[in-house]
């Protein structure tokens, strides 16, 4: 990962050429730094260090050094000797603060700067250095007074509100809100004031915060009387600010009247703004629910002429229209939309003036021939749909169809347009036909027609996009989409996998001519991970470039299947593409807000902060730091060092749960796909619902199983001779128990698991993807996992009381030995059979195998951790029974039972996953031996088709090939360390 680069010292940026001796002494070793060369750093500092002891910039210079190069603890060492001169020169204090951001100790920043201003007092640099340091560690009383301190010594207005923003950022932060209300809030609200009285006020950030300070204390009144007075004229940065404050606050204090006045002067200056007519016709049909009638005398209210009745608003629509027909230039969307939003609110509300507005069908019509060349007009159209009777689906559609300029019919039967406005009109037909349900309505042989028509139009569509930039989308490119939806609509009715390998084909034709369209290449993920192949899904992720907070809204898409399909390194690459987000979001935001503070964007500081937690109790992140965590676990626990090394370096304590189960944010993005389907076939909002809750009992299951894995590393069996009493007094059996409550609340979990996929919820195939819940309940994997935890706590009471008079246990545990053979082999039972079969010329896939070979594997390695717990405690048992001699051979016999048991199941354990390997071998011979290039595709496609759709299947199988290897590596290894497990 590349690091920070350390900026030169601004002294010597700022005065061009070097006169200070230090600065071009110091000057090679900000060079390497700058240039990555840590080594050099380092030996540079060295040399300059021998000749000038007390340079301590040089000395913190090779501190950055030795962090870059991995020596965190010389590097802190270094500094240290440093930081406690307490120096003074901006030069080391801004090493200092660099190397202490890079080692994520922003707090040692603000003991840097408190000793520099005790040493330098009135240096206005080095209190709003401190300031920004206490900024970064959310220290908002410490940011107030030295924000106050500042204005003392520099009496200037932005450092006098900083303390004003750090009270309200002590209000935003107080647990106790009565005490924000009571105490911060009012504080700063009285400050403000103050350089109100004074005439003091400067800058629109200032009046920004006044506002803000206002709305939080919920007066109303006052904050728009600051808007709307003298104060308010500083509200120029964004248009029409002073109206959208003054707008927001009259629906807060319900002041219909003057919130409808407001919005018909807006609308009468720009009649194409939205969100006014969306207050017009709130404050409208709030006025009209009140029987609001206007005074007798004088102005209706401050804003203006109020209308309060279905006929001005219809009158008011209608003028609105009038003034668009009249123009001569293209119109403008609003007042058409308008026309349509006002028939829908009064239809829901049974008002019969609705008809005086028109038909709806008649002025959707008019809407499509003015806007249909538009790609919005599918969008704005598709929320009035509802309007029109299932009658009328039909008649509409054929009427938008007669105006569509098309040439005549070619010898396919299919009518094409001549330019991009003929096209884009077509598309837009097609894509309301979609959205009424009519595509859904037709019978298989008829989708199939309808999807050839659209693949020619898609490449006819071709030929005008020929000058188009490889980062530009096609014109057509969205009759391609269509299609696939409908391949996809012919698999869910029929079953047919085929119809999912021609819509693959078709993703992949219409990638090579437009190879920056995210929709082909979001569908393509789903459709290969649906198909059990991960493999060319990380390039397609890859390329879709996903920036900040994209990988939290649409990172699920990749993690969900990367691990689940074999893919461990991938998933490992995955994982670090999310984490390296959310890890760096702490230190991210804390610079917006920096220079939110630098800039006077006071209202968007709380913006930061409730971005920076939202992310922090992010779903995704839970899962991702789990899944990684379990992943770290399951590659390298016991094989290239211990489980207790590998949870100790990941700094897991199973006692402690950090998820914010109560909190949790689910910040999926589930309408990523564009979708022309009617809202029946759509997610609804149950099965988000529903989704999230699955998603949480699956990282539950998660998480409970790496906190057992935890707890499994932490008993690590003491040699030490058996005697309670010095047991008690060494402080051992005083060591909290937290395996037995942990496996308690996994087995509860995995109840509750068990009922939520009792009842069988299915999403659409274009909403969320599936948890692994319902394969992993499925194959009794967690089941699995549960007896092998349940083992290593009847192992933990054997270790705590010793071999005698613990027979119950140890029959608890031979049974136990047995039973997870038992069930290992069971789980094995559901991985048999052809991943990839070729059958009558045609290709079908099997990736629940794949997904439930990945779940015998994981739970091999937890078998295999608990294996060793046991194997542990039991040798150090064998090893005294022997010396024991004194005892009767009965007794002995009777005791070596569960030694031998051991053996036989470890014996038992190394046969399975012999039995696994051969499997494995297996499904590699017959995926290589498929010849996938000599597949006949049964006629079912064009010629030029093919090699799309075989191209399909050979990403398919290599990615099968490449997970089988990675399962097989991994096995391999454990098999290697399985037969070290003697007593």
């Amino acid at each position: 990962m590349r690091r920070e680069q350390i900026p030169v010292s601004p002294n010597m940026a700022a005065r061009g050429h070097v006169q200070d001796p230090n600065d071009r002494r110091l000057r090679p070793i900000y060079d390497y730094l700058d240039n990555g060369n840590n080594k050099m750093a380092i030996q540079q500092a060295d040399k300059l260090l021998k000749k000038h002891k007390d340079l301590h910039c040089a000395k913190v210079l090779k501190a950055i050094g030795l962090q870059r190069t991995g020596k965190q603890d010389e590097a802190f060492t270094l500094a240290q000797e440093v930081a406690t001169l307490e120096p003074t020169d901006d030069n080391s204090l801004q090493a200092l603060t660099i190397l202490y951001r890079e080692m994520h100790r922003p707090e040692l920043v603000t003991k840097l700067y408190e000793a520099a201003v005790r040493k330098v007092p009135s240096s206005e640099e080095y209190h709003s250095h401190l300031f920004m340091a206490y900024a970064r560690v959310g220290e908002y009383k410490k940011m107030q007074q030295a924000g106050m301190t500042l204005y003392k010594i520099v009496p200037k207005n932005p450092y006098y509100f900083w303390s004003v923003m750090s009270l309200v950022m002590q209000a935003i932060s107080a647990q106790d809100k009565k005490l924000s209300q009571t105490m911060f809030l009012p504080l700063a609200e009285r400050m403000v004031e103050k350089m109100v009285k004074e005439e003091k006020i400067e800058a629109e950030a200032e009046v920004q915060l006044y506002f803000m300070i206002l709305e939080r204390l919920g007066k109303y009144v006052e904050a728009l009387e600051v808007v709307r007075g003298q104060l308010g004229e500083k509200l120029t940065s964004e248009l029409q600010s002073r109206e959208n404050k003054c707008m927001a606050l009259y629906k807060q204090l319900k002041r219909w009247p003057e919130c409808n006045a407001l919005s018909c002067k807006l609308l009468l200056k720009n009649p194409d703004d939205w969100q006014f007519y969306m207050s017009y016709f709130d404050s409208l049909f709030h006025l009209i629910d009140q029987a609001w009638e206007p005074p007798a005398v004088g102005d209706h209210c401050m804003e203006g002429e109020v209308q309060s009745s279905v006929a001005q608003a219809i009158t008011f629509v209608e003028d609105r229209l009038a003034v668009e027909e009249a123009k001569e230039t293209r119109p403008l969307r609003g007042p058409y939309l308008a026309r349509l939003e006002l028939i829908h609110r009064l239809r829901g509300r049974g008002c019969p003036e609705e008809q005086q507005l028109g038909e709806p069908m008649d002025l959707m019509f008019q809407y499509f021939l003015k806007f249909g060349d538009k790609p919005c007009c599918i969008t704005d159209l598709k929320i009035y749909l509802d309007l029109l009777t299932v009658d009328q689906h039909v008649q509409f559609i054929n009427r938008l169809m007669e105006t569509v300029p098309l040439a005549e019919p070619q010898e396919d039967g299919v009518a094409l347009p001549g330019d991009t406005r003929a096209l884009q009109r077509h598309l837009s037909v097609a894509q309301l036909s979609r959205s009424l349900g009519l595509q859904h309505a037709l019978d298989p042989p008829a989708k199939l027609d309808l999807i050839r028509q659209l693949k020619v139009h898609y490449r006819h569509g071709l030929q005008f996009g020929k000058s188009c930039l490889k980062t530009e989308l096609q014109f057509s490119d969205m009759y391609c989409l269509m299609a696939a939806h409908i391949y996809i609509d012919l698999w869910a009715e029929t079953g047919d996998e085929g119809r999912l390998w021609q819509c693959l084909g078709l993703l992949e034709e219409g990638l090579t001519h437009s190879p920056s369209n995210a929709q082909f290449k979001l569908l393509l993920i789903h459709l290969f991970c649906r198909m059990g192949a991960f493999e060319p899904v990380v390039d397609l992720y890859s390329s879709l470039d996903a920036k900040h907070v994209q990988h939290d809204t649409i990172g699920f898409l990749l993690t969900r299947y990367a691990e689940s399909l074999g893919q461990f390194a991938a998933a490992s690459q995955s994982c670090n593409f999310s984490l390296r987000f959310f890890h760096s979001n702490q230190k991210d935001t804390s610079e917006y807000i920096i220079q939110a503070y630098k800039y006077g964007a006071f209202e968007k500081i709380p913006e930061f902060i409730a971005f920076r937690s939202r992310l922090n109790r992010s779903l995704h992140f839970a899962q991702v730091r789990t899944e990684r965590m379990l992943l770290d676990l399951f590659l390298e626990a016991d094989l290239s060092s211990s489980l207790e090394d590998n949870v100790k370096s990941m700094g897991l304590c199973p006692e402690e749960d950090d998820i914010p189960w109560t909190d949790m944010r689910d910040n999926r993005d589930l309408t990523v796909l564009a979708s022309w389907d009617p809202a029946k076939w759509q997610l609804s909002e149950e099965q988000h619902s529903l989704s999230l809750q699955e998603e949480v009992l699956w990282l539950r299951i998660r998480s409970l199983t790496l906190r057992l894995a935890g707890s499994l590393a932490s008993l690590g069996h003491m040699p030490a001779p058996r005697n309670a009493e010095k047991a008690a007094e060494n402080g051992v059996a005083a060591k909290p128990d937290t395996l037995r409550p942990l496996l308690d609340q996994l087995n509860v979990t995995l109840q509750s698991s068990a009922q939520f996929v009792e009842r069988g919820v299915q999403y659409p195939f274009l909403g969320p993807p599936p948890t692994r819940l319902s394969p992993a309940l499925a194959s009794r994997s967690c089941h699995c996992q549960a007896a092998a935890f349940q083992l290593a706590s009847h192992m933990q009471e054997l270790d705590a009381a010793g071999v005698d008079d613990t027979a119950e246990v140890q029959t608890q545990i031979e049974n136990s030995f047995k039973s997870l053979l038992v069930q290992l082999h069971d789980i094995f039972t559901k991985c048999r059979g052809d991943l990839l079969e070729v059958k009558d010329g045609h290709c079908r896939t099997q990736a629940s195998l794949l997904e439930n070979l990945v779940f015998l594997v994981e739970t091999i390695c937890v078998v295999h951790w608990v294996s060793g717990y046991c194997a542990s405690v039991l040798r150090p048992l064998k090893a005294s029974l022997q010396k024991r001699k004194k005892k009767k051979k009965e007794s002995c016999s009777a005791t070596l039972a569960i030694f031998s048991g051991f053996q036989e199941y470890t014996a038992g354990l190394q046969v399975l996953i012999g039995e696994v390997l051969d499997h494995i071998k297996g499904q590699e011979v017959a995926l290589a031996a498929l010849k996938l290039g000599e597949l006949s595709l049964d006629g079912r496609t064009a010629a030029e088709e093919d090699a799309y759709i075989r191209g399909g299947m050979e990403k398919v199988q290599s990615s099968y090939q490449r997970s089988l290897q990675e399962v097989g590596e991994l096995l391999k290894k454990r098999m290697d360390t399985m037969k070290g497990l003697k007593i």
